[in-house]
Parts: structure tokens; sequence; C-alpha cells
């Protein structure tokens, strides 16, 4: 009976990366954790598109580059088989086009894989509760994308001077929390103002 209730308390990971030493590294950094579950990790997008619809985790940890199909294509797939499941990008690439391709195939937050052990279990909880994960690093390249003069009127425009300010505070690096107390809006705020910069 325990065993049940612990079951259902714990967040189910799964993993998808072809890097084993990486896969190595992430199921035993969950393995660790006791709010945390492994369903499964699997080194390519075909494995992973067979087994996770089965194991149904609710987060999966996507590297961007894999073996045949990529992490971005894989995330699209999986979104359409398993809509219920969030996705965690984790990648070398710090470039805005892989962060706007994933984020348009349904992943609901963004990494390096170079994040600390500790960031990586908040961003699982925070992708878990529907929160969406960005490092300050990505953030930057956000409002960098939205600033740069082009056609029409810049997409940074619509945001309201509250979501501006969120944007800044994370790109200076703030942790959410941090911007919570900085700019006095609660958490849920901030989450909101996260989903509504993504979108």
């Amino acid at each position: 009976m325990g065993a049940t209730l612990i079951d259902d308390m714990q967040i189910k990971v799964a993993i998808v990366d072809d890097d084993e030493g990486i896969r190595t590294s992430l199921s035993a950094l969950i393995r660790r954790n006791p709010t945390l579950r492994l369903t499964g990790d699997y080194a390519d997008a075909e494995i992973a598109l067979k087994e996770i619809p089965r194991h149904a985790p609710d987060v999966v940890l996507m590297g961007i580059t894999l073996p045949g199909l990529n992490g971005v294509e894989c995330v699209r797939q999986l979104k359409t088989a398993a809509p219920a499941v969030q996705f965690l990008m984790l990648t070398v690439y710090e470039d805005s086009d892989s962060l706007f391709k994933s984020f348009k195939a349904g992943a609901s937050g963004y990494l390096l894989k170079r994040t600390a052990s500790a960031r990586l279990v908040e961003a699982i909880r925070d992708v878990y509760s529907g929160g969406s994960p960005m490092t300050p690093q990505l953030a930057r390249r956000v409002v960098q994308f939205f600033s740069r003069p082009g056609e029409g009127e810049s997409p940074l425009a619509k945001l309201t001077p509250g979501e501006k300010e969120f944007l800044d505070q994370l790109a200076n690096g703030y942790a959410y929390k941090e911007i919570a107390e900085r700019l006095k809006i609660s958490i849920d705020t901030v989450r909101s103002y996260v989903r509504t910069v993504y979108e």
C-alpha cells in the first residue's frame, strides 16, 4: 500500500539521447532522486517512438541530435501519439533555430546538457507542473531574436511590460523564485509569463 502511494507521487521520466555517457549519468541522477522514477532510456528516436507511448512517462528528456530521426521530429510525432507527455529538450547547442523549432514541435522547455544536476531536477519538476524551463543564455537569445529589426512589428511589442520585465530578469540569470521576489509577483504569475513568452 505504502509503495503505491510513493509511486503515485513520483514523476515518471524517460530519456532519449544517443550519447551513452549522458544517458547513464541522467539515469543515475533520476534513480537517486526519490521524487523521480525512470521509465526507460533510449538511444534513438525510432525506439523512443515505439516505447514512450507504451510506458507513458510524465516528462521526457530529449536530445536534439539523434541518429536517423532527430529529437525535434521525434517530439512532433510523440506529441501526437502521447499528447499528455511534457518534453524537455537537452542540447549542447544554444542556437535560436533549434530552440524555436523545438517549441513549435511541442517541447515545453529547453536546457543545455551542461546544466547542473540540481537545476535539471528542478526543471523536470517545473515542466511537470506546467512550467517552461529555460536557461538564462537561451532567454537572452529569445530577447535578441525579438529585438532584431525586421519586417513589421516585433513580436516583443505584443508582450506586456510585466512580461518584458520578466524576460529581462530571466536573461540576467535570475531563477523563477528570485524573479517572483524581485518583481513582487507569485510563482504562478511567473509561470504564466513563461508560457506567454514561449507562445
